[in-house]
């Protein structure tokens, strides 16, 4: 299901949104045992979105009737927000920015998707409503913790789905279930109405099947919001990306893959693809960009985490999972000092990364160096946890925009992802290399 196919459909009236979400409750019932949804809309509270439709002209909506997701950590009007915890529970009364944007496009919102508690975590077993289960293989994990969001795509249910991204939620998932997933820069799309999880650095994500779509979504989406203080304009950058271009690839000894020697074999093969498409492999020192990704956790950004739900954590730490109470509460004890010494890394990094970008047109990394299963992540959540940040936490703090993208499959069917990732703002180049890269892969 692609916003593509579905505006042909519509166009052709061989297709009604009324009669889609007849379909997609019917899908939404063959995986009632996989909890991907907190919360999904009824009859009832659908019918005024559909109602407006059928008044509408669907050639003034450029989201006509398409059907979308909403991570439980953003605002849907009228709809429980929980963050995948109970307590925390409250209903908005109005939706998130992005939300609004989108559904004033013409989407319909389908429900509230399952996601590591507070959006803490990369696997998608950190949840009191359940592990959300790989959509290909339900033994293995679906990635966080934008769980349910990529799930819910891969499915079927939804044409695309809303994630954040604060660590690497919005690119992991996506290639744990053969998404695409576009981590904007940061405050590209607005976070009003986003429970946050680092505030300074949380992102909306996008996924769906392909980057045609995403960025349907995300020229409606990269809207300016004012009232919202880490709001920022996206430049009219449009440019068709090169046709000749060089992109950045770290130093074989930093690449980690962590046994994994079939996603080794399918990165270096989607390198061999990029220099046929026209592009120029430069080994790298990416040493700046790892040591930036250590502070995310291990430094005082984690404190914003613990600023987010200080009350709830101090009244109520029953309410929250143990690994995420955990690394969370390790925020409470941070100083200023450790703050202003990391601040000061962080910028020195920042200057350092600009030279690793300086004459590359993008940098291409694995999205993951491997995968797990449910019961793996189960025995050793906080380590592995680690290792499916390796590529992507430094990403935020760093200021990139990053786009993942499928890069093929391992013998047992689980697939493997790449991740190309630029300065801010060049998700419109991202895109067009990313959706030439897949064409190029699928004809091999």
């Amino acid at each position: 299901m692609t916003i593509t196919q579905l505006k042909n459909s519509y166009r052709n009236k061989t297709l009604s949104p009324r009669t889609l979400m007849e379909q997609i409750a019917a899908r939404i019932g063959k995986h009632a045992d996989n909890p991907i949804w907190i919360y999904l809309l009824s009859s009832e509270e659908l019918e005024p979105y559909l109602a407006r439709l059928e008044a509408s002209d669907p050639a003034e909506l450029p989201l006509y009737g398409i059907p979308f997701a909403i991570k439980d950590n953003i605002d849907l009007q009228g709809v429980p927000t929980t963050a995948a915890c109970p307590d925390y529970s409250y209903t908005p009364e109005a939706s998130a920015y992005v939300v609004q944007v989108l559904i004033e496009a013409g989407a319909i919102p389908i429900g509230k998707t399952n996601l590591d508690q507070f959006a803490t975590g990369l696997v998608g077993t950190r949840s009191p409503y359940g592990a959300c289960k790989n959509s290909i293989n339900p033994d293995y994990i679906s990635g966080g913790s934008s769980s349910g969001s990529a799930v819910s795509v891969a499915l079927g249910m939804a044409a695309f789905s809303l994630g954040t991204d604060t660590a690497g939620s919005g690119r992991v998932p996506a290639a744990f279930n053969n998404l695409v997933g576009l981590k904007p820069s940061k405050g590209v799309l607005s976070t009003s109405g986003v429970v946050p999880a680092c505030r300074t650095l949380d992102c909306v994500s996008i996924f769906a099947h392909s980057s045609e779509d995403v960025q349907r979504v995300f020229d409606v989406a990269a809207s300016f919001d004012v009232e919202d203080p880490y709001s920022r304009k996206m430049p009219a950058l449009h440019k068709n990306a090169p046709s000749f271009f060089s992109f950045a690839v770290p130093a074989k000894e930093q690449l980690k893959f962590f046994g994994d020697k079939e996603a080794e074999a399918l990165y270096y093969k989607a390198v061999e693809t990029f220099e046929r498409m026209g592009g120029r492999a430069v080994e790298t020192d990416f040493t700046p960009l790892f040591e930036a990704a250590d502070l995310l956790y291990f430094g005082p950004w984690v404190s914003e985490r613990y600023i987010a739900v200080k009350e709830m954590l101090e009244n109520k730490p029953e309410s929250f999972i143990d690994v995420t109470r955990t690394i969370i509460s390790s925020g409470k004890s941070k100083s200023a000092e450790e703050y202003f010494n990391a601040e000061y890394k962080l910028k020195a990094y920042k200057r350092q990364s600009e030279r690793v970008m300086q004459g590359v047109d993008f940098a291409l990394t694995p999205t993951t160096g491997t995968i797990y299963t449910i019961d793996e992540v189960n025995a050793d959540p906080l380590q592995l946890n680690t290792n499916l940040g390796y590529y992507t936490n430094f990403m935020n703090l760093l200021d990139f925009c990053a786009f993942a993208v499928p890069a093929g499959f391992r013998e047992n069917g689980l697939p493997f992802g790449v991740t190309l990732f630029a300065e801010a703002f060049e998700e419109s180049k991202l895109l067009q290399l990313g959706e030439r890269y897949v064409k190029m892969a699928s004809n091999v």
